[in-house]
């Protein structure tokens, strides 16, 4: 994560010189505590051994001097400890310990029996934490000082060895008592002192290191260090151990507890590692400029002080983000704290003989700095490290994006800018409007009047923003010549942008996030100024493409902002599609048919054909476009009056799709047939038969009037094949090139004109067959012919086409087989036999006639029909044949009688052995279903020989047997009963 490399964290508040008051002060230590809202007492420890005590006023912003107590005689006082909640302060002086009140207005008190310490600290626990509460928990029944001490070493256990009721565990506030821990000498004391009282009463003693010159306790665990190495101690089992030892001549180790992360830092010469509370390292190092004499916490940095200076690092990066001078190299050393919660806004530095404070800078007012120097990344950075830590609200990122973005865009990065836009999550579409379009418009109000941070200038038209920033880099390139920083991008200096470049990649960018936008969930208003000036900003550019593809899909656009431009810029394409996705199909319709007329002779576009199953790309002319997309509209359209009066021109155009409009699907309201018949053209011949087929067939039509229509007009198309082929055929043309016509007529349809009459004729029965006759009476259409005077009954007409005619002798023994009786073959025989129409005999036919079928024809009228004139060597196989198979039939029917009546003559005497068998019945029988005797009780017996009482027979039925088989579905057949002759 990118940090600042330079940023204001504190800033200097007030300063106080103690010289001035007492020209031999010499500062030891410093503790600033927060007494009010409005004010700071800071507690200043000399060398010459007194108290000082300072007041800070925040309204006022000035150090002013209360009182001094002198604590003891030339010794300094080394540290100081203020217990906020009595109201006390404890101090470390000369190896002892005293207290004095908050205001110094008392004489210190010595803290006994203590004596000889040489460093002391507080026990610290985190909030919520999970250290050990033994040293803070009281009895609910106090019984002695001793039972008290007693209770805190064992943890609820007494020294011998009982156990605590749980009742006696429940705590109670600290009152006046705080914990901590001495060392004296190789000792490490941990005690109870009493604030109120003055005595310190130790609780636990554990056996420590030599020479421990600094210590800090966190939970259970009290980290020390002396001049060899830092170590670790635990309060609970009094272990201990190293955590790392230090180099030989390095500089006096130091300790400082960073509550925001629940941190210990610890000091070697000029690094500084932190630690967790069992002593292991946390986070990463921080590398300082130079040695140390003091360390202070603030928020998510560290500031060092040294030689007149402070420097502040940040603790993930551990860069130094501040530097601050206050004193010469020479001042001497240096010391610095916050206040004592931690949580303060004031840092406190001093010199021996100064007091500085510095107010902690809000990260509101940081935040501004590093966007004022353009440090964006950094400001991000700064933001989303404040957000994880809980510091700022989650919305503030989403914030400081846009405002990121807005100083982007005036500085002409627009790129940039809108990548920034995109992060924002509060950022509203509505907030560039102003750049499109200028001020008042129909979406001024929706425009959220907020400034922001107001570091960027208001909103205009990105063209006002363009010139402005040329105007900027200009002055800056000015300046510069003239040895002036300026605060514009170098890029731009070294390379000046060019003024059309500038606004294209502008309009582009605000394309970009308009685009995104559209995805979200917007009001309806700002969803029509959002695609109103998409619209706009594509015919800037003149995104036609887009510009369609807007159009035509779902929008929110404001027809009347855009028809005007539109329509003067000459985009009527688009405007056609706004048109037709408001449902205003008239307006769209009418736009369609005046470009089908401009695009006649223009020239051949790419139309994407809209085939799910092929997904075809075909090249069509302007005018075949035109059409198409009128076709579109008029497809989903029920305004039956619309629809017919357009219907023409795009019929002039493409049949296919006049057919498409007639025979859509996708509309609720279905046309009226006839008066969409009477408004197709009389010549359009192919569309008023597809619309006849698609209602006849597709949407099963009844009506004798379109029924017979439709096979007048396909009778008609099939009369004038025939004439064209016949011509074609005289005059010597390829018949193939006179169907030019017909292949364009018969595009809607999947089969030749006359295979659609022959079909149509044969499966309707709602037209009149003698006017189709009429029609058709003098041509060669004979297939026709015998289907219409099939449906009229005419069987002799019929086979007379089928044989004579077509010469189609397997249709005509098919259609003799349909009329199911033998004297129908006899009649064609004769037919083959004797055409009558003075042409030849069809013996071959003949023969065949009575090979299929002669089996079922009585030989002697055949022999009869037959004529003298036919070669014997033709018929005599045929008739030897039927007459053997006259024969084989007569003899095989007697075989089958003999055989039918052996069959019931064994069936006979089956029943008969079966009806005369005998069952013998004795005291010993027993029914085979309740296994009761049967004796002289009436009985049944069952095909499977199973005998049952009369009341059981009663129970089970006659059908069914004790063993569960039914005889009506499972038929016994015993082998007696098997024919054996």
């Amino acid at each position: 994560m990118a940090v600042a490399k330079f940023r204001t964290v504190v800033e200097s508040l007030a300063q106080l010189d103690l010289s001035t008051a007492a020209p031999s002060i010499q500062i030891s230590s410093i503790v600033a505590s927060t007494s009010s809202d409005s004010q700071t007492l800071i507690y200043i420890g000399t060398q010459s051994g007194s108290l000082i005590l300072l007041r800070f006023a925040a309204d006022s912003k000035g150090i002013s001097f209360l009182r001094s107590l002198s604590i003891v005689q030339d010794s300094p006082v080394e540290s100081v400890h203020v217990l906020s909640e009595t109201g006390r302060v404890l101090l470390l002086a000369n190896g002892f310990l005293f207290l004095v009140d908050r205001l110094l207005s008392q004489p210190s008190k010595k803290v006994a029996p203590l004596k000889g310490v040489t460093a002391i600290a507080p026990r610290c626990m985190r909030p919520g934490g999970t250290a050990n509460t033994v040293f803070f928990d009281h009895p609910a029944e106090t019984t002695g000082t001793s039972s008290r001490i007693l209770r805190k070493l064992g943890n609820g256990i007494r020294a011998n060895g009982m156990k605590v009721r749980e009742s006696d565990q429940s705590g109670r506030p600290l009152g006046g008592d705080c914990v901590f821990a001495v060392v004296v000498s190789k000792r490490l004391i941990l005690g109870e002192l009493n604030s109120l009282s003055g005595s310190f009463v130790m609780l636990k003693e554990i056996q420590a290191i030599d020479g421990i010159r600094t210590l800090v306790w966190v939970d259970d665990s009290i980290i020390v260090g002396n001049d060899n190495d830092y170590s670790l101690f635990s309060c609970v089992s009094g272990q201990s151990g190293i955590i790392f030892r230090l180099p030989d001549s390095s500089s006096p180790p130091m300790l400082k507890l960073l509550r925001k992360e629940w941190r210990v830092l610890l000091t070697v010469d000029n690094v500084g590692v932190m630690v967790d509370s069992n002593g292991q390292p946390a986070g990463g190092s921080l590398v300082f400029r130079h040695g140390l004499d003091s360390i202070a916490e603030v928020s998510s940095c560290v500031a060092v002080a040294r030689d007149g200076k402070m420097d502040v690092y940040h603790k993930k990066s551990g860069g130094c983000i501040q530097t601050v001078m206050f004193a010469g190299e020479d001042v001497g050393h240096c010391l610095i704290t916050q206040e004592d919660t931690g949580n303060g806004n004031f840092v406190f530095v001093a010199t021996p003989t100064k007091v500085f404070c510095y107010l902690e800078v809000p990260y509101e007012d940081q935040i501004k700095e590093l966007l004022r120097k353009k440090n964006f990344k950094e400001t991000i950075s700064l933001v989303e490290e404040l957000e994880q830590e809980d510091e700022l609200p989650m919305d503030v990122l989403s914030f400081v994006h846009a405002q990121v973005g807005f100083l982007l865009l005036f500085d002409l990065h627009f790129e940039e800018a809108v990548n920034h836009f995109l992060q924002s999550n509060t950022m509203q579409p509505s907030e560039v409007f102003p750049f499109i379009m200028r001020d008042p418009n129909r979406w001024s109000l929706l425009v959220p009047r907020n400034r922001y941070w107001g570091l960027h200038p208001p909103p205009s038209p990105l063209e006002d923003v363009v010139d402005s920033g040329l105007a900027t880099v200009q002055r800056a390139l000015f300046l510069r010549k003239a040895g002036v920083d300026t605060a514009v991008d170098d890029h731009f200096l070294l390379n000046p942008p060019n003024r059309a470049d500038l606004l294209e990649s502008a309009i582009k960018n605000i394309i970009r996030y308009l685009e995104v936008s559209r995805e979200k969930d917007l009001t309806l208003s700002v969803k029509e100024g959002v695609d109103t000036l998409l619209m706009y900003l594509y015919r800037a550019l003149n995104l036609v493409d887009k510009m369609e593809n807007l159009a035509s899909s779902e929008n929110s656009c404001v027809i009347e902002e855009l028809e005007t431009l539109l329509d003067e810029t000459g985009h009527l394409r688009t405007l056609a599609f706004l048109y037709a996705n408001r449902g205003m199909s008239s307006k769209a319709l009418a736009i369609w048919r005046i470009l089908s007329r401009n695009y006649s002779s223009g020239p051949a576009e790419v139309f994407k054909v809209n085939n799910c199953l092929t997904a075809e790309v075909a090249v069509l002319s302007s005018r075949e476009i035109a059409a198409a997309e009128a076709s579109n509209i008029l497809e989903e359209s029920s305004d039956q009056d619309l629809i017919l009066q357009h219907f023409g021109w795009i019929a002039d155009i493409d049949q296919l799709l006049a057919v498409k409009i007639l025979t859509s699907e996708k509309r609720e309201r279905k046309l009226s047939p006839a008066e969409v018949l009477a408004s197709i053209d009389p010549k359009k011949v192919a569309i008023r038969q597809r619309y006849l087929q698609w209602l006849i067939e597709e949407q099963d039509s009844n009506d004798a009037q379109f029924h017979e229509e439709y096979a007048r007009s396909l009778a008609k198309s099939a009369l004038e094949t025939i004439e064209k082929e016949m011509s074609g055929m005289t005059s010597g043309v390829n018949p193939g090139e006179m169907s030019t016509n017909e292949t364009e007529a018969d595009a809607f349809f999947e089969s030749p004109i006359r295979e659609r009459l022959q079909i149509f004729l044969q499966s309707s029965d709602l037209y009149d067959p003698w006017l189709i006759l009429g029609l058709i009476e003098n041509s060669e259409l004979w297939l026709e012919k015998a289907i219409l005077y099939r449906k009229l009954g005419q069987e002799t007409l019929v086979l007379e086409i089928l044989a004579l005619k077509l010469e189609d002798s397997e249709a005509a023994e098919q259609y003799c087989a349909e009329i199911g009786r033998p004297d129908a073959y006899m009649q064609l025989l004769d037919m083959y036999l004797d055409p009558q129409d003075g042409t030849a005999p069809m013996f071959k036919a003949a023969v065949r006639l009575l090979h299929n079928h002669g089996e079922s024809l009585d030989p002697l009228q055949v022999l009869e029909k037959l004529s003298p004139e036919m070669p014997l060597q033709l018929a005599s196989d045929t008739i030897l044949r039927m007459l053997r198979a006259r024969l084989h039939h007569h003899r095989q029917g007697q075989i089958v009688h003999n055989l039918s009546q052996a069959v019931d003559i064994d069936t006979r005497l089956a029943v008969l052995e079966e009806r005369s068998r005998h069952v013998q019945i004795n005291d010993e029988s027993l029914c085979d279903s309740c296994h009761a005797r049967l004796g002289t009780k009436l009985f049944a017996m069952y095909p499977d020989d199973t005998i049952v009482c009369y009341k059981c027979f009663r129970r089970q039925g006659e059908s069914t047997s004790v063993t569960g088989r039914d005889f009506k579905k499972d038929v016994l057949i015993k082998p007696g009963w098997l024919v054996t002759r």
